[in-house]
């Protein structure tokens, strides 16, 4: 039996929650998203880029002592958000799958035999998640991980193994948040946003996915080996496909979201939720 007590705080939370999914409903998401990543790309002067660099960082915490460039010397918002690291500050860990961004790993778990992934107790499709139904089989037995990078974090991704990039596919969708209120406001979110998918074969020719998921106001995704243009809607095979030894860089969200990281069965994911960093390992160990 629920206790009395907690009744009227539990109906507060249902009607703050509603309030949030109907605002975050009638925003115009796409426009903002848009306009925001134009502005983000807009050249500042120096004194300007040092102000507004060191503005944001004292705010979200930002240790600009890591990146490869002080303040003021990024051409824009946009260029700051996707700095680079300096070299050797984030050691590749001699593990058989490595995280592939700074973050927060929220959850991971087992990929069930209907080829679903729970996260926070809701139920997303392997395949509607990659935007190919007829993969989702690859991944029945494996493993995934969401994995959150904040305004704080740096905002490149990274090879998790070692292997080859086969394709990327752009499948359209919303730009709900990705942060707490949107999981709890919208259903089936990762599914909903757009999203990038870069399909991996690992060294013993194994498949994975990794899958950038679009948010609220992230400007564009992009993916290195296409170029540095927003991620066209779409299939785009790589032939042969293109090598990668873990830690290479492979794409960067311009402004913030979430990878979700799908691996197949025979690799167990084993780390603590909480904060994460590119190439800590993510692995028990191969089965």
């Amino acid at each position: 039996m629920l206790n009395d007590d907690l009744c009227p705080v539990r109906a507060h939370v249902s009607l703050v929650n509603f309030a949030a999914s109907q605002l975050l409903r009638a925003l115009p998401r796409e426009r903002i998203s848009r306009a925001v990543g134009r502005l983000c790309e807009q050249p500042l002067p120096s004194l300007v880029s040092g102000a507004v660099s060191r503005a944001y960082s004292q705010a979200f915490g930002v240790d600009i002592n890591e990146a490869a460039a002080p303040h003021g010397c990024y051409r824009s918002f946009d260029a700051f958000f996707t700095r680079s690291l300096r070299e050797g500050i984030r050691p590749i860990a001699d593990a058989p799958l490595v995280s592939p961004c700074d973050g927060t790993l929220s959850s991971l778990g087992p990929i069930d035999d209907a080829a679903r992934l729970f996260v926070k107790g809701r139920p997303y499709d392997v395949g509607e998640l990659l935007g190919q139904p007829s993969l989702s089989r690859d991944y029945i037995g494996g493993h995934y991980a969401v994995i959150y990078l904040s305004p704080r974090d740096y905002h490149r991704v990274h090879a998790p193994v070692d292997g080859r990039l086969l394709r990327v596919l752009a499948t359209p969708g919303d730009c709900y948040p990705v942060n707490s209120m949107g999981e709890r406001c919208v259903p089936q979110l990762f599914i909903r946003n757009r999203r990038v998918t870069m399909f991996i074969e690992s060294v013993d020719r194994k498949p994975m996915a990794l899958v950038m998921v679009g948010a609220l106001i992230v400007g564009k995704i992009t993916v290195n080996a296409l170029g540095d243009h927003d991620v066209s809607k779409g299939q785009q095979d790589l032939g042969a496909g293109l090598s990668l030894r873990r830690g290479d860089e492979i794409g960067a969200f311009h402004l913030g979201s979430t990878v979700v990281l799908l691996v197949h069965p025979g690799v167990s994911l084993g780390a603590a939720e909480g904060k994460v960093r590119y190439g800590q390992s993510l692995t028990w160990g191969a089965a």
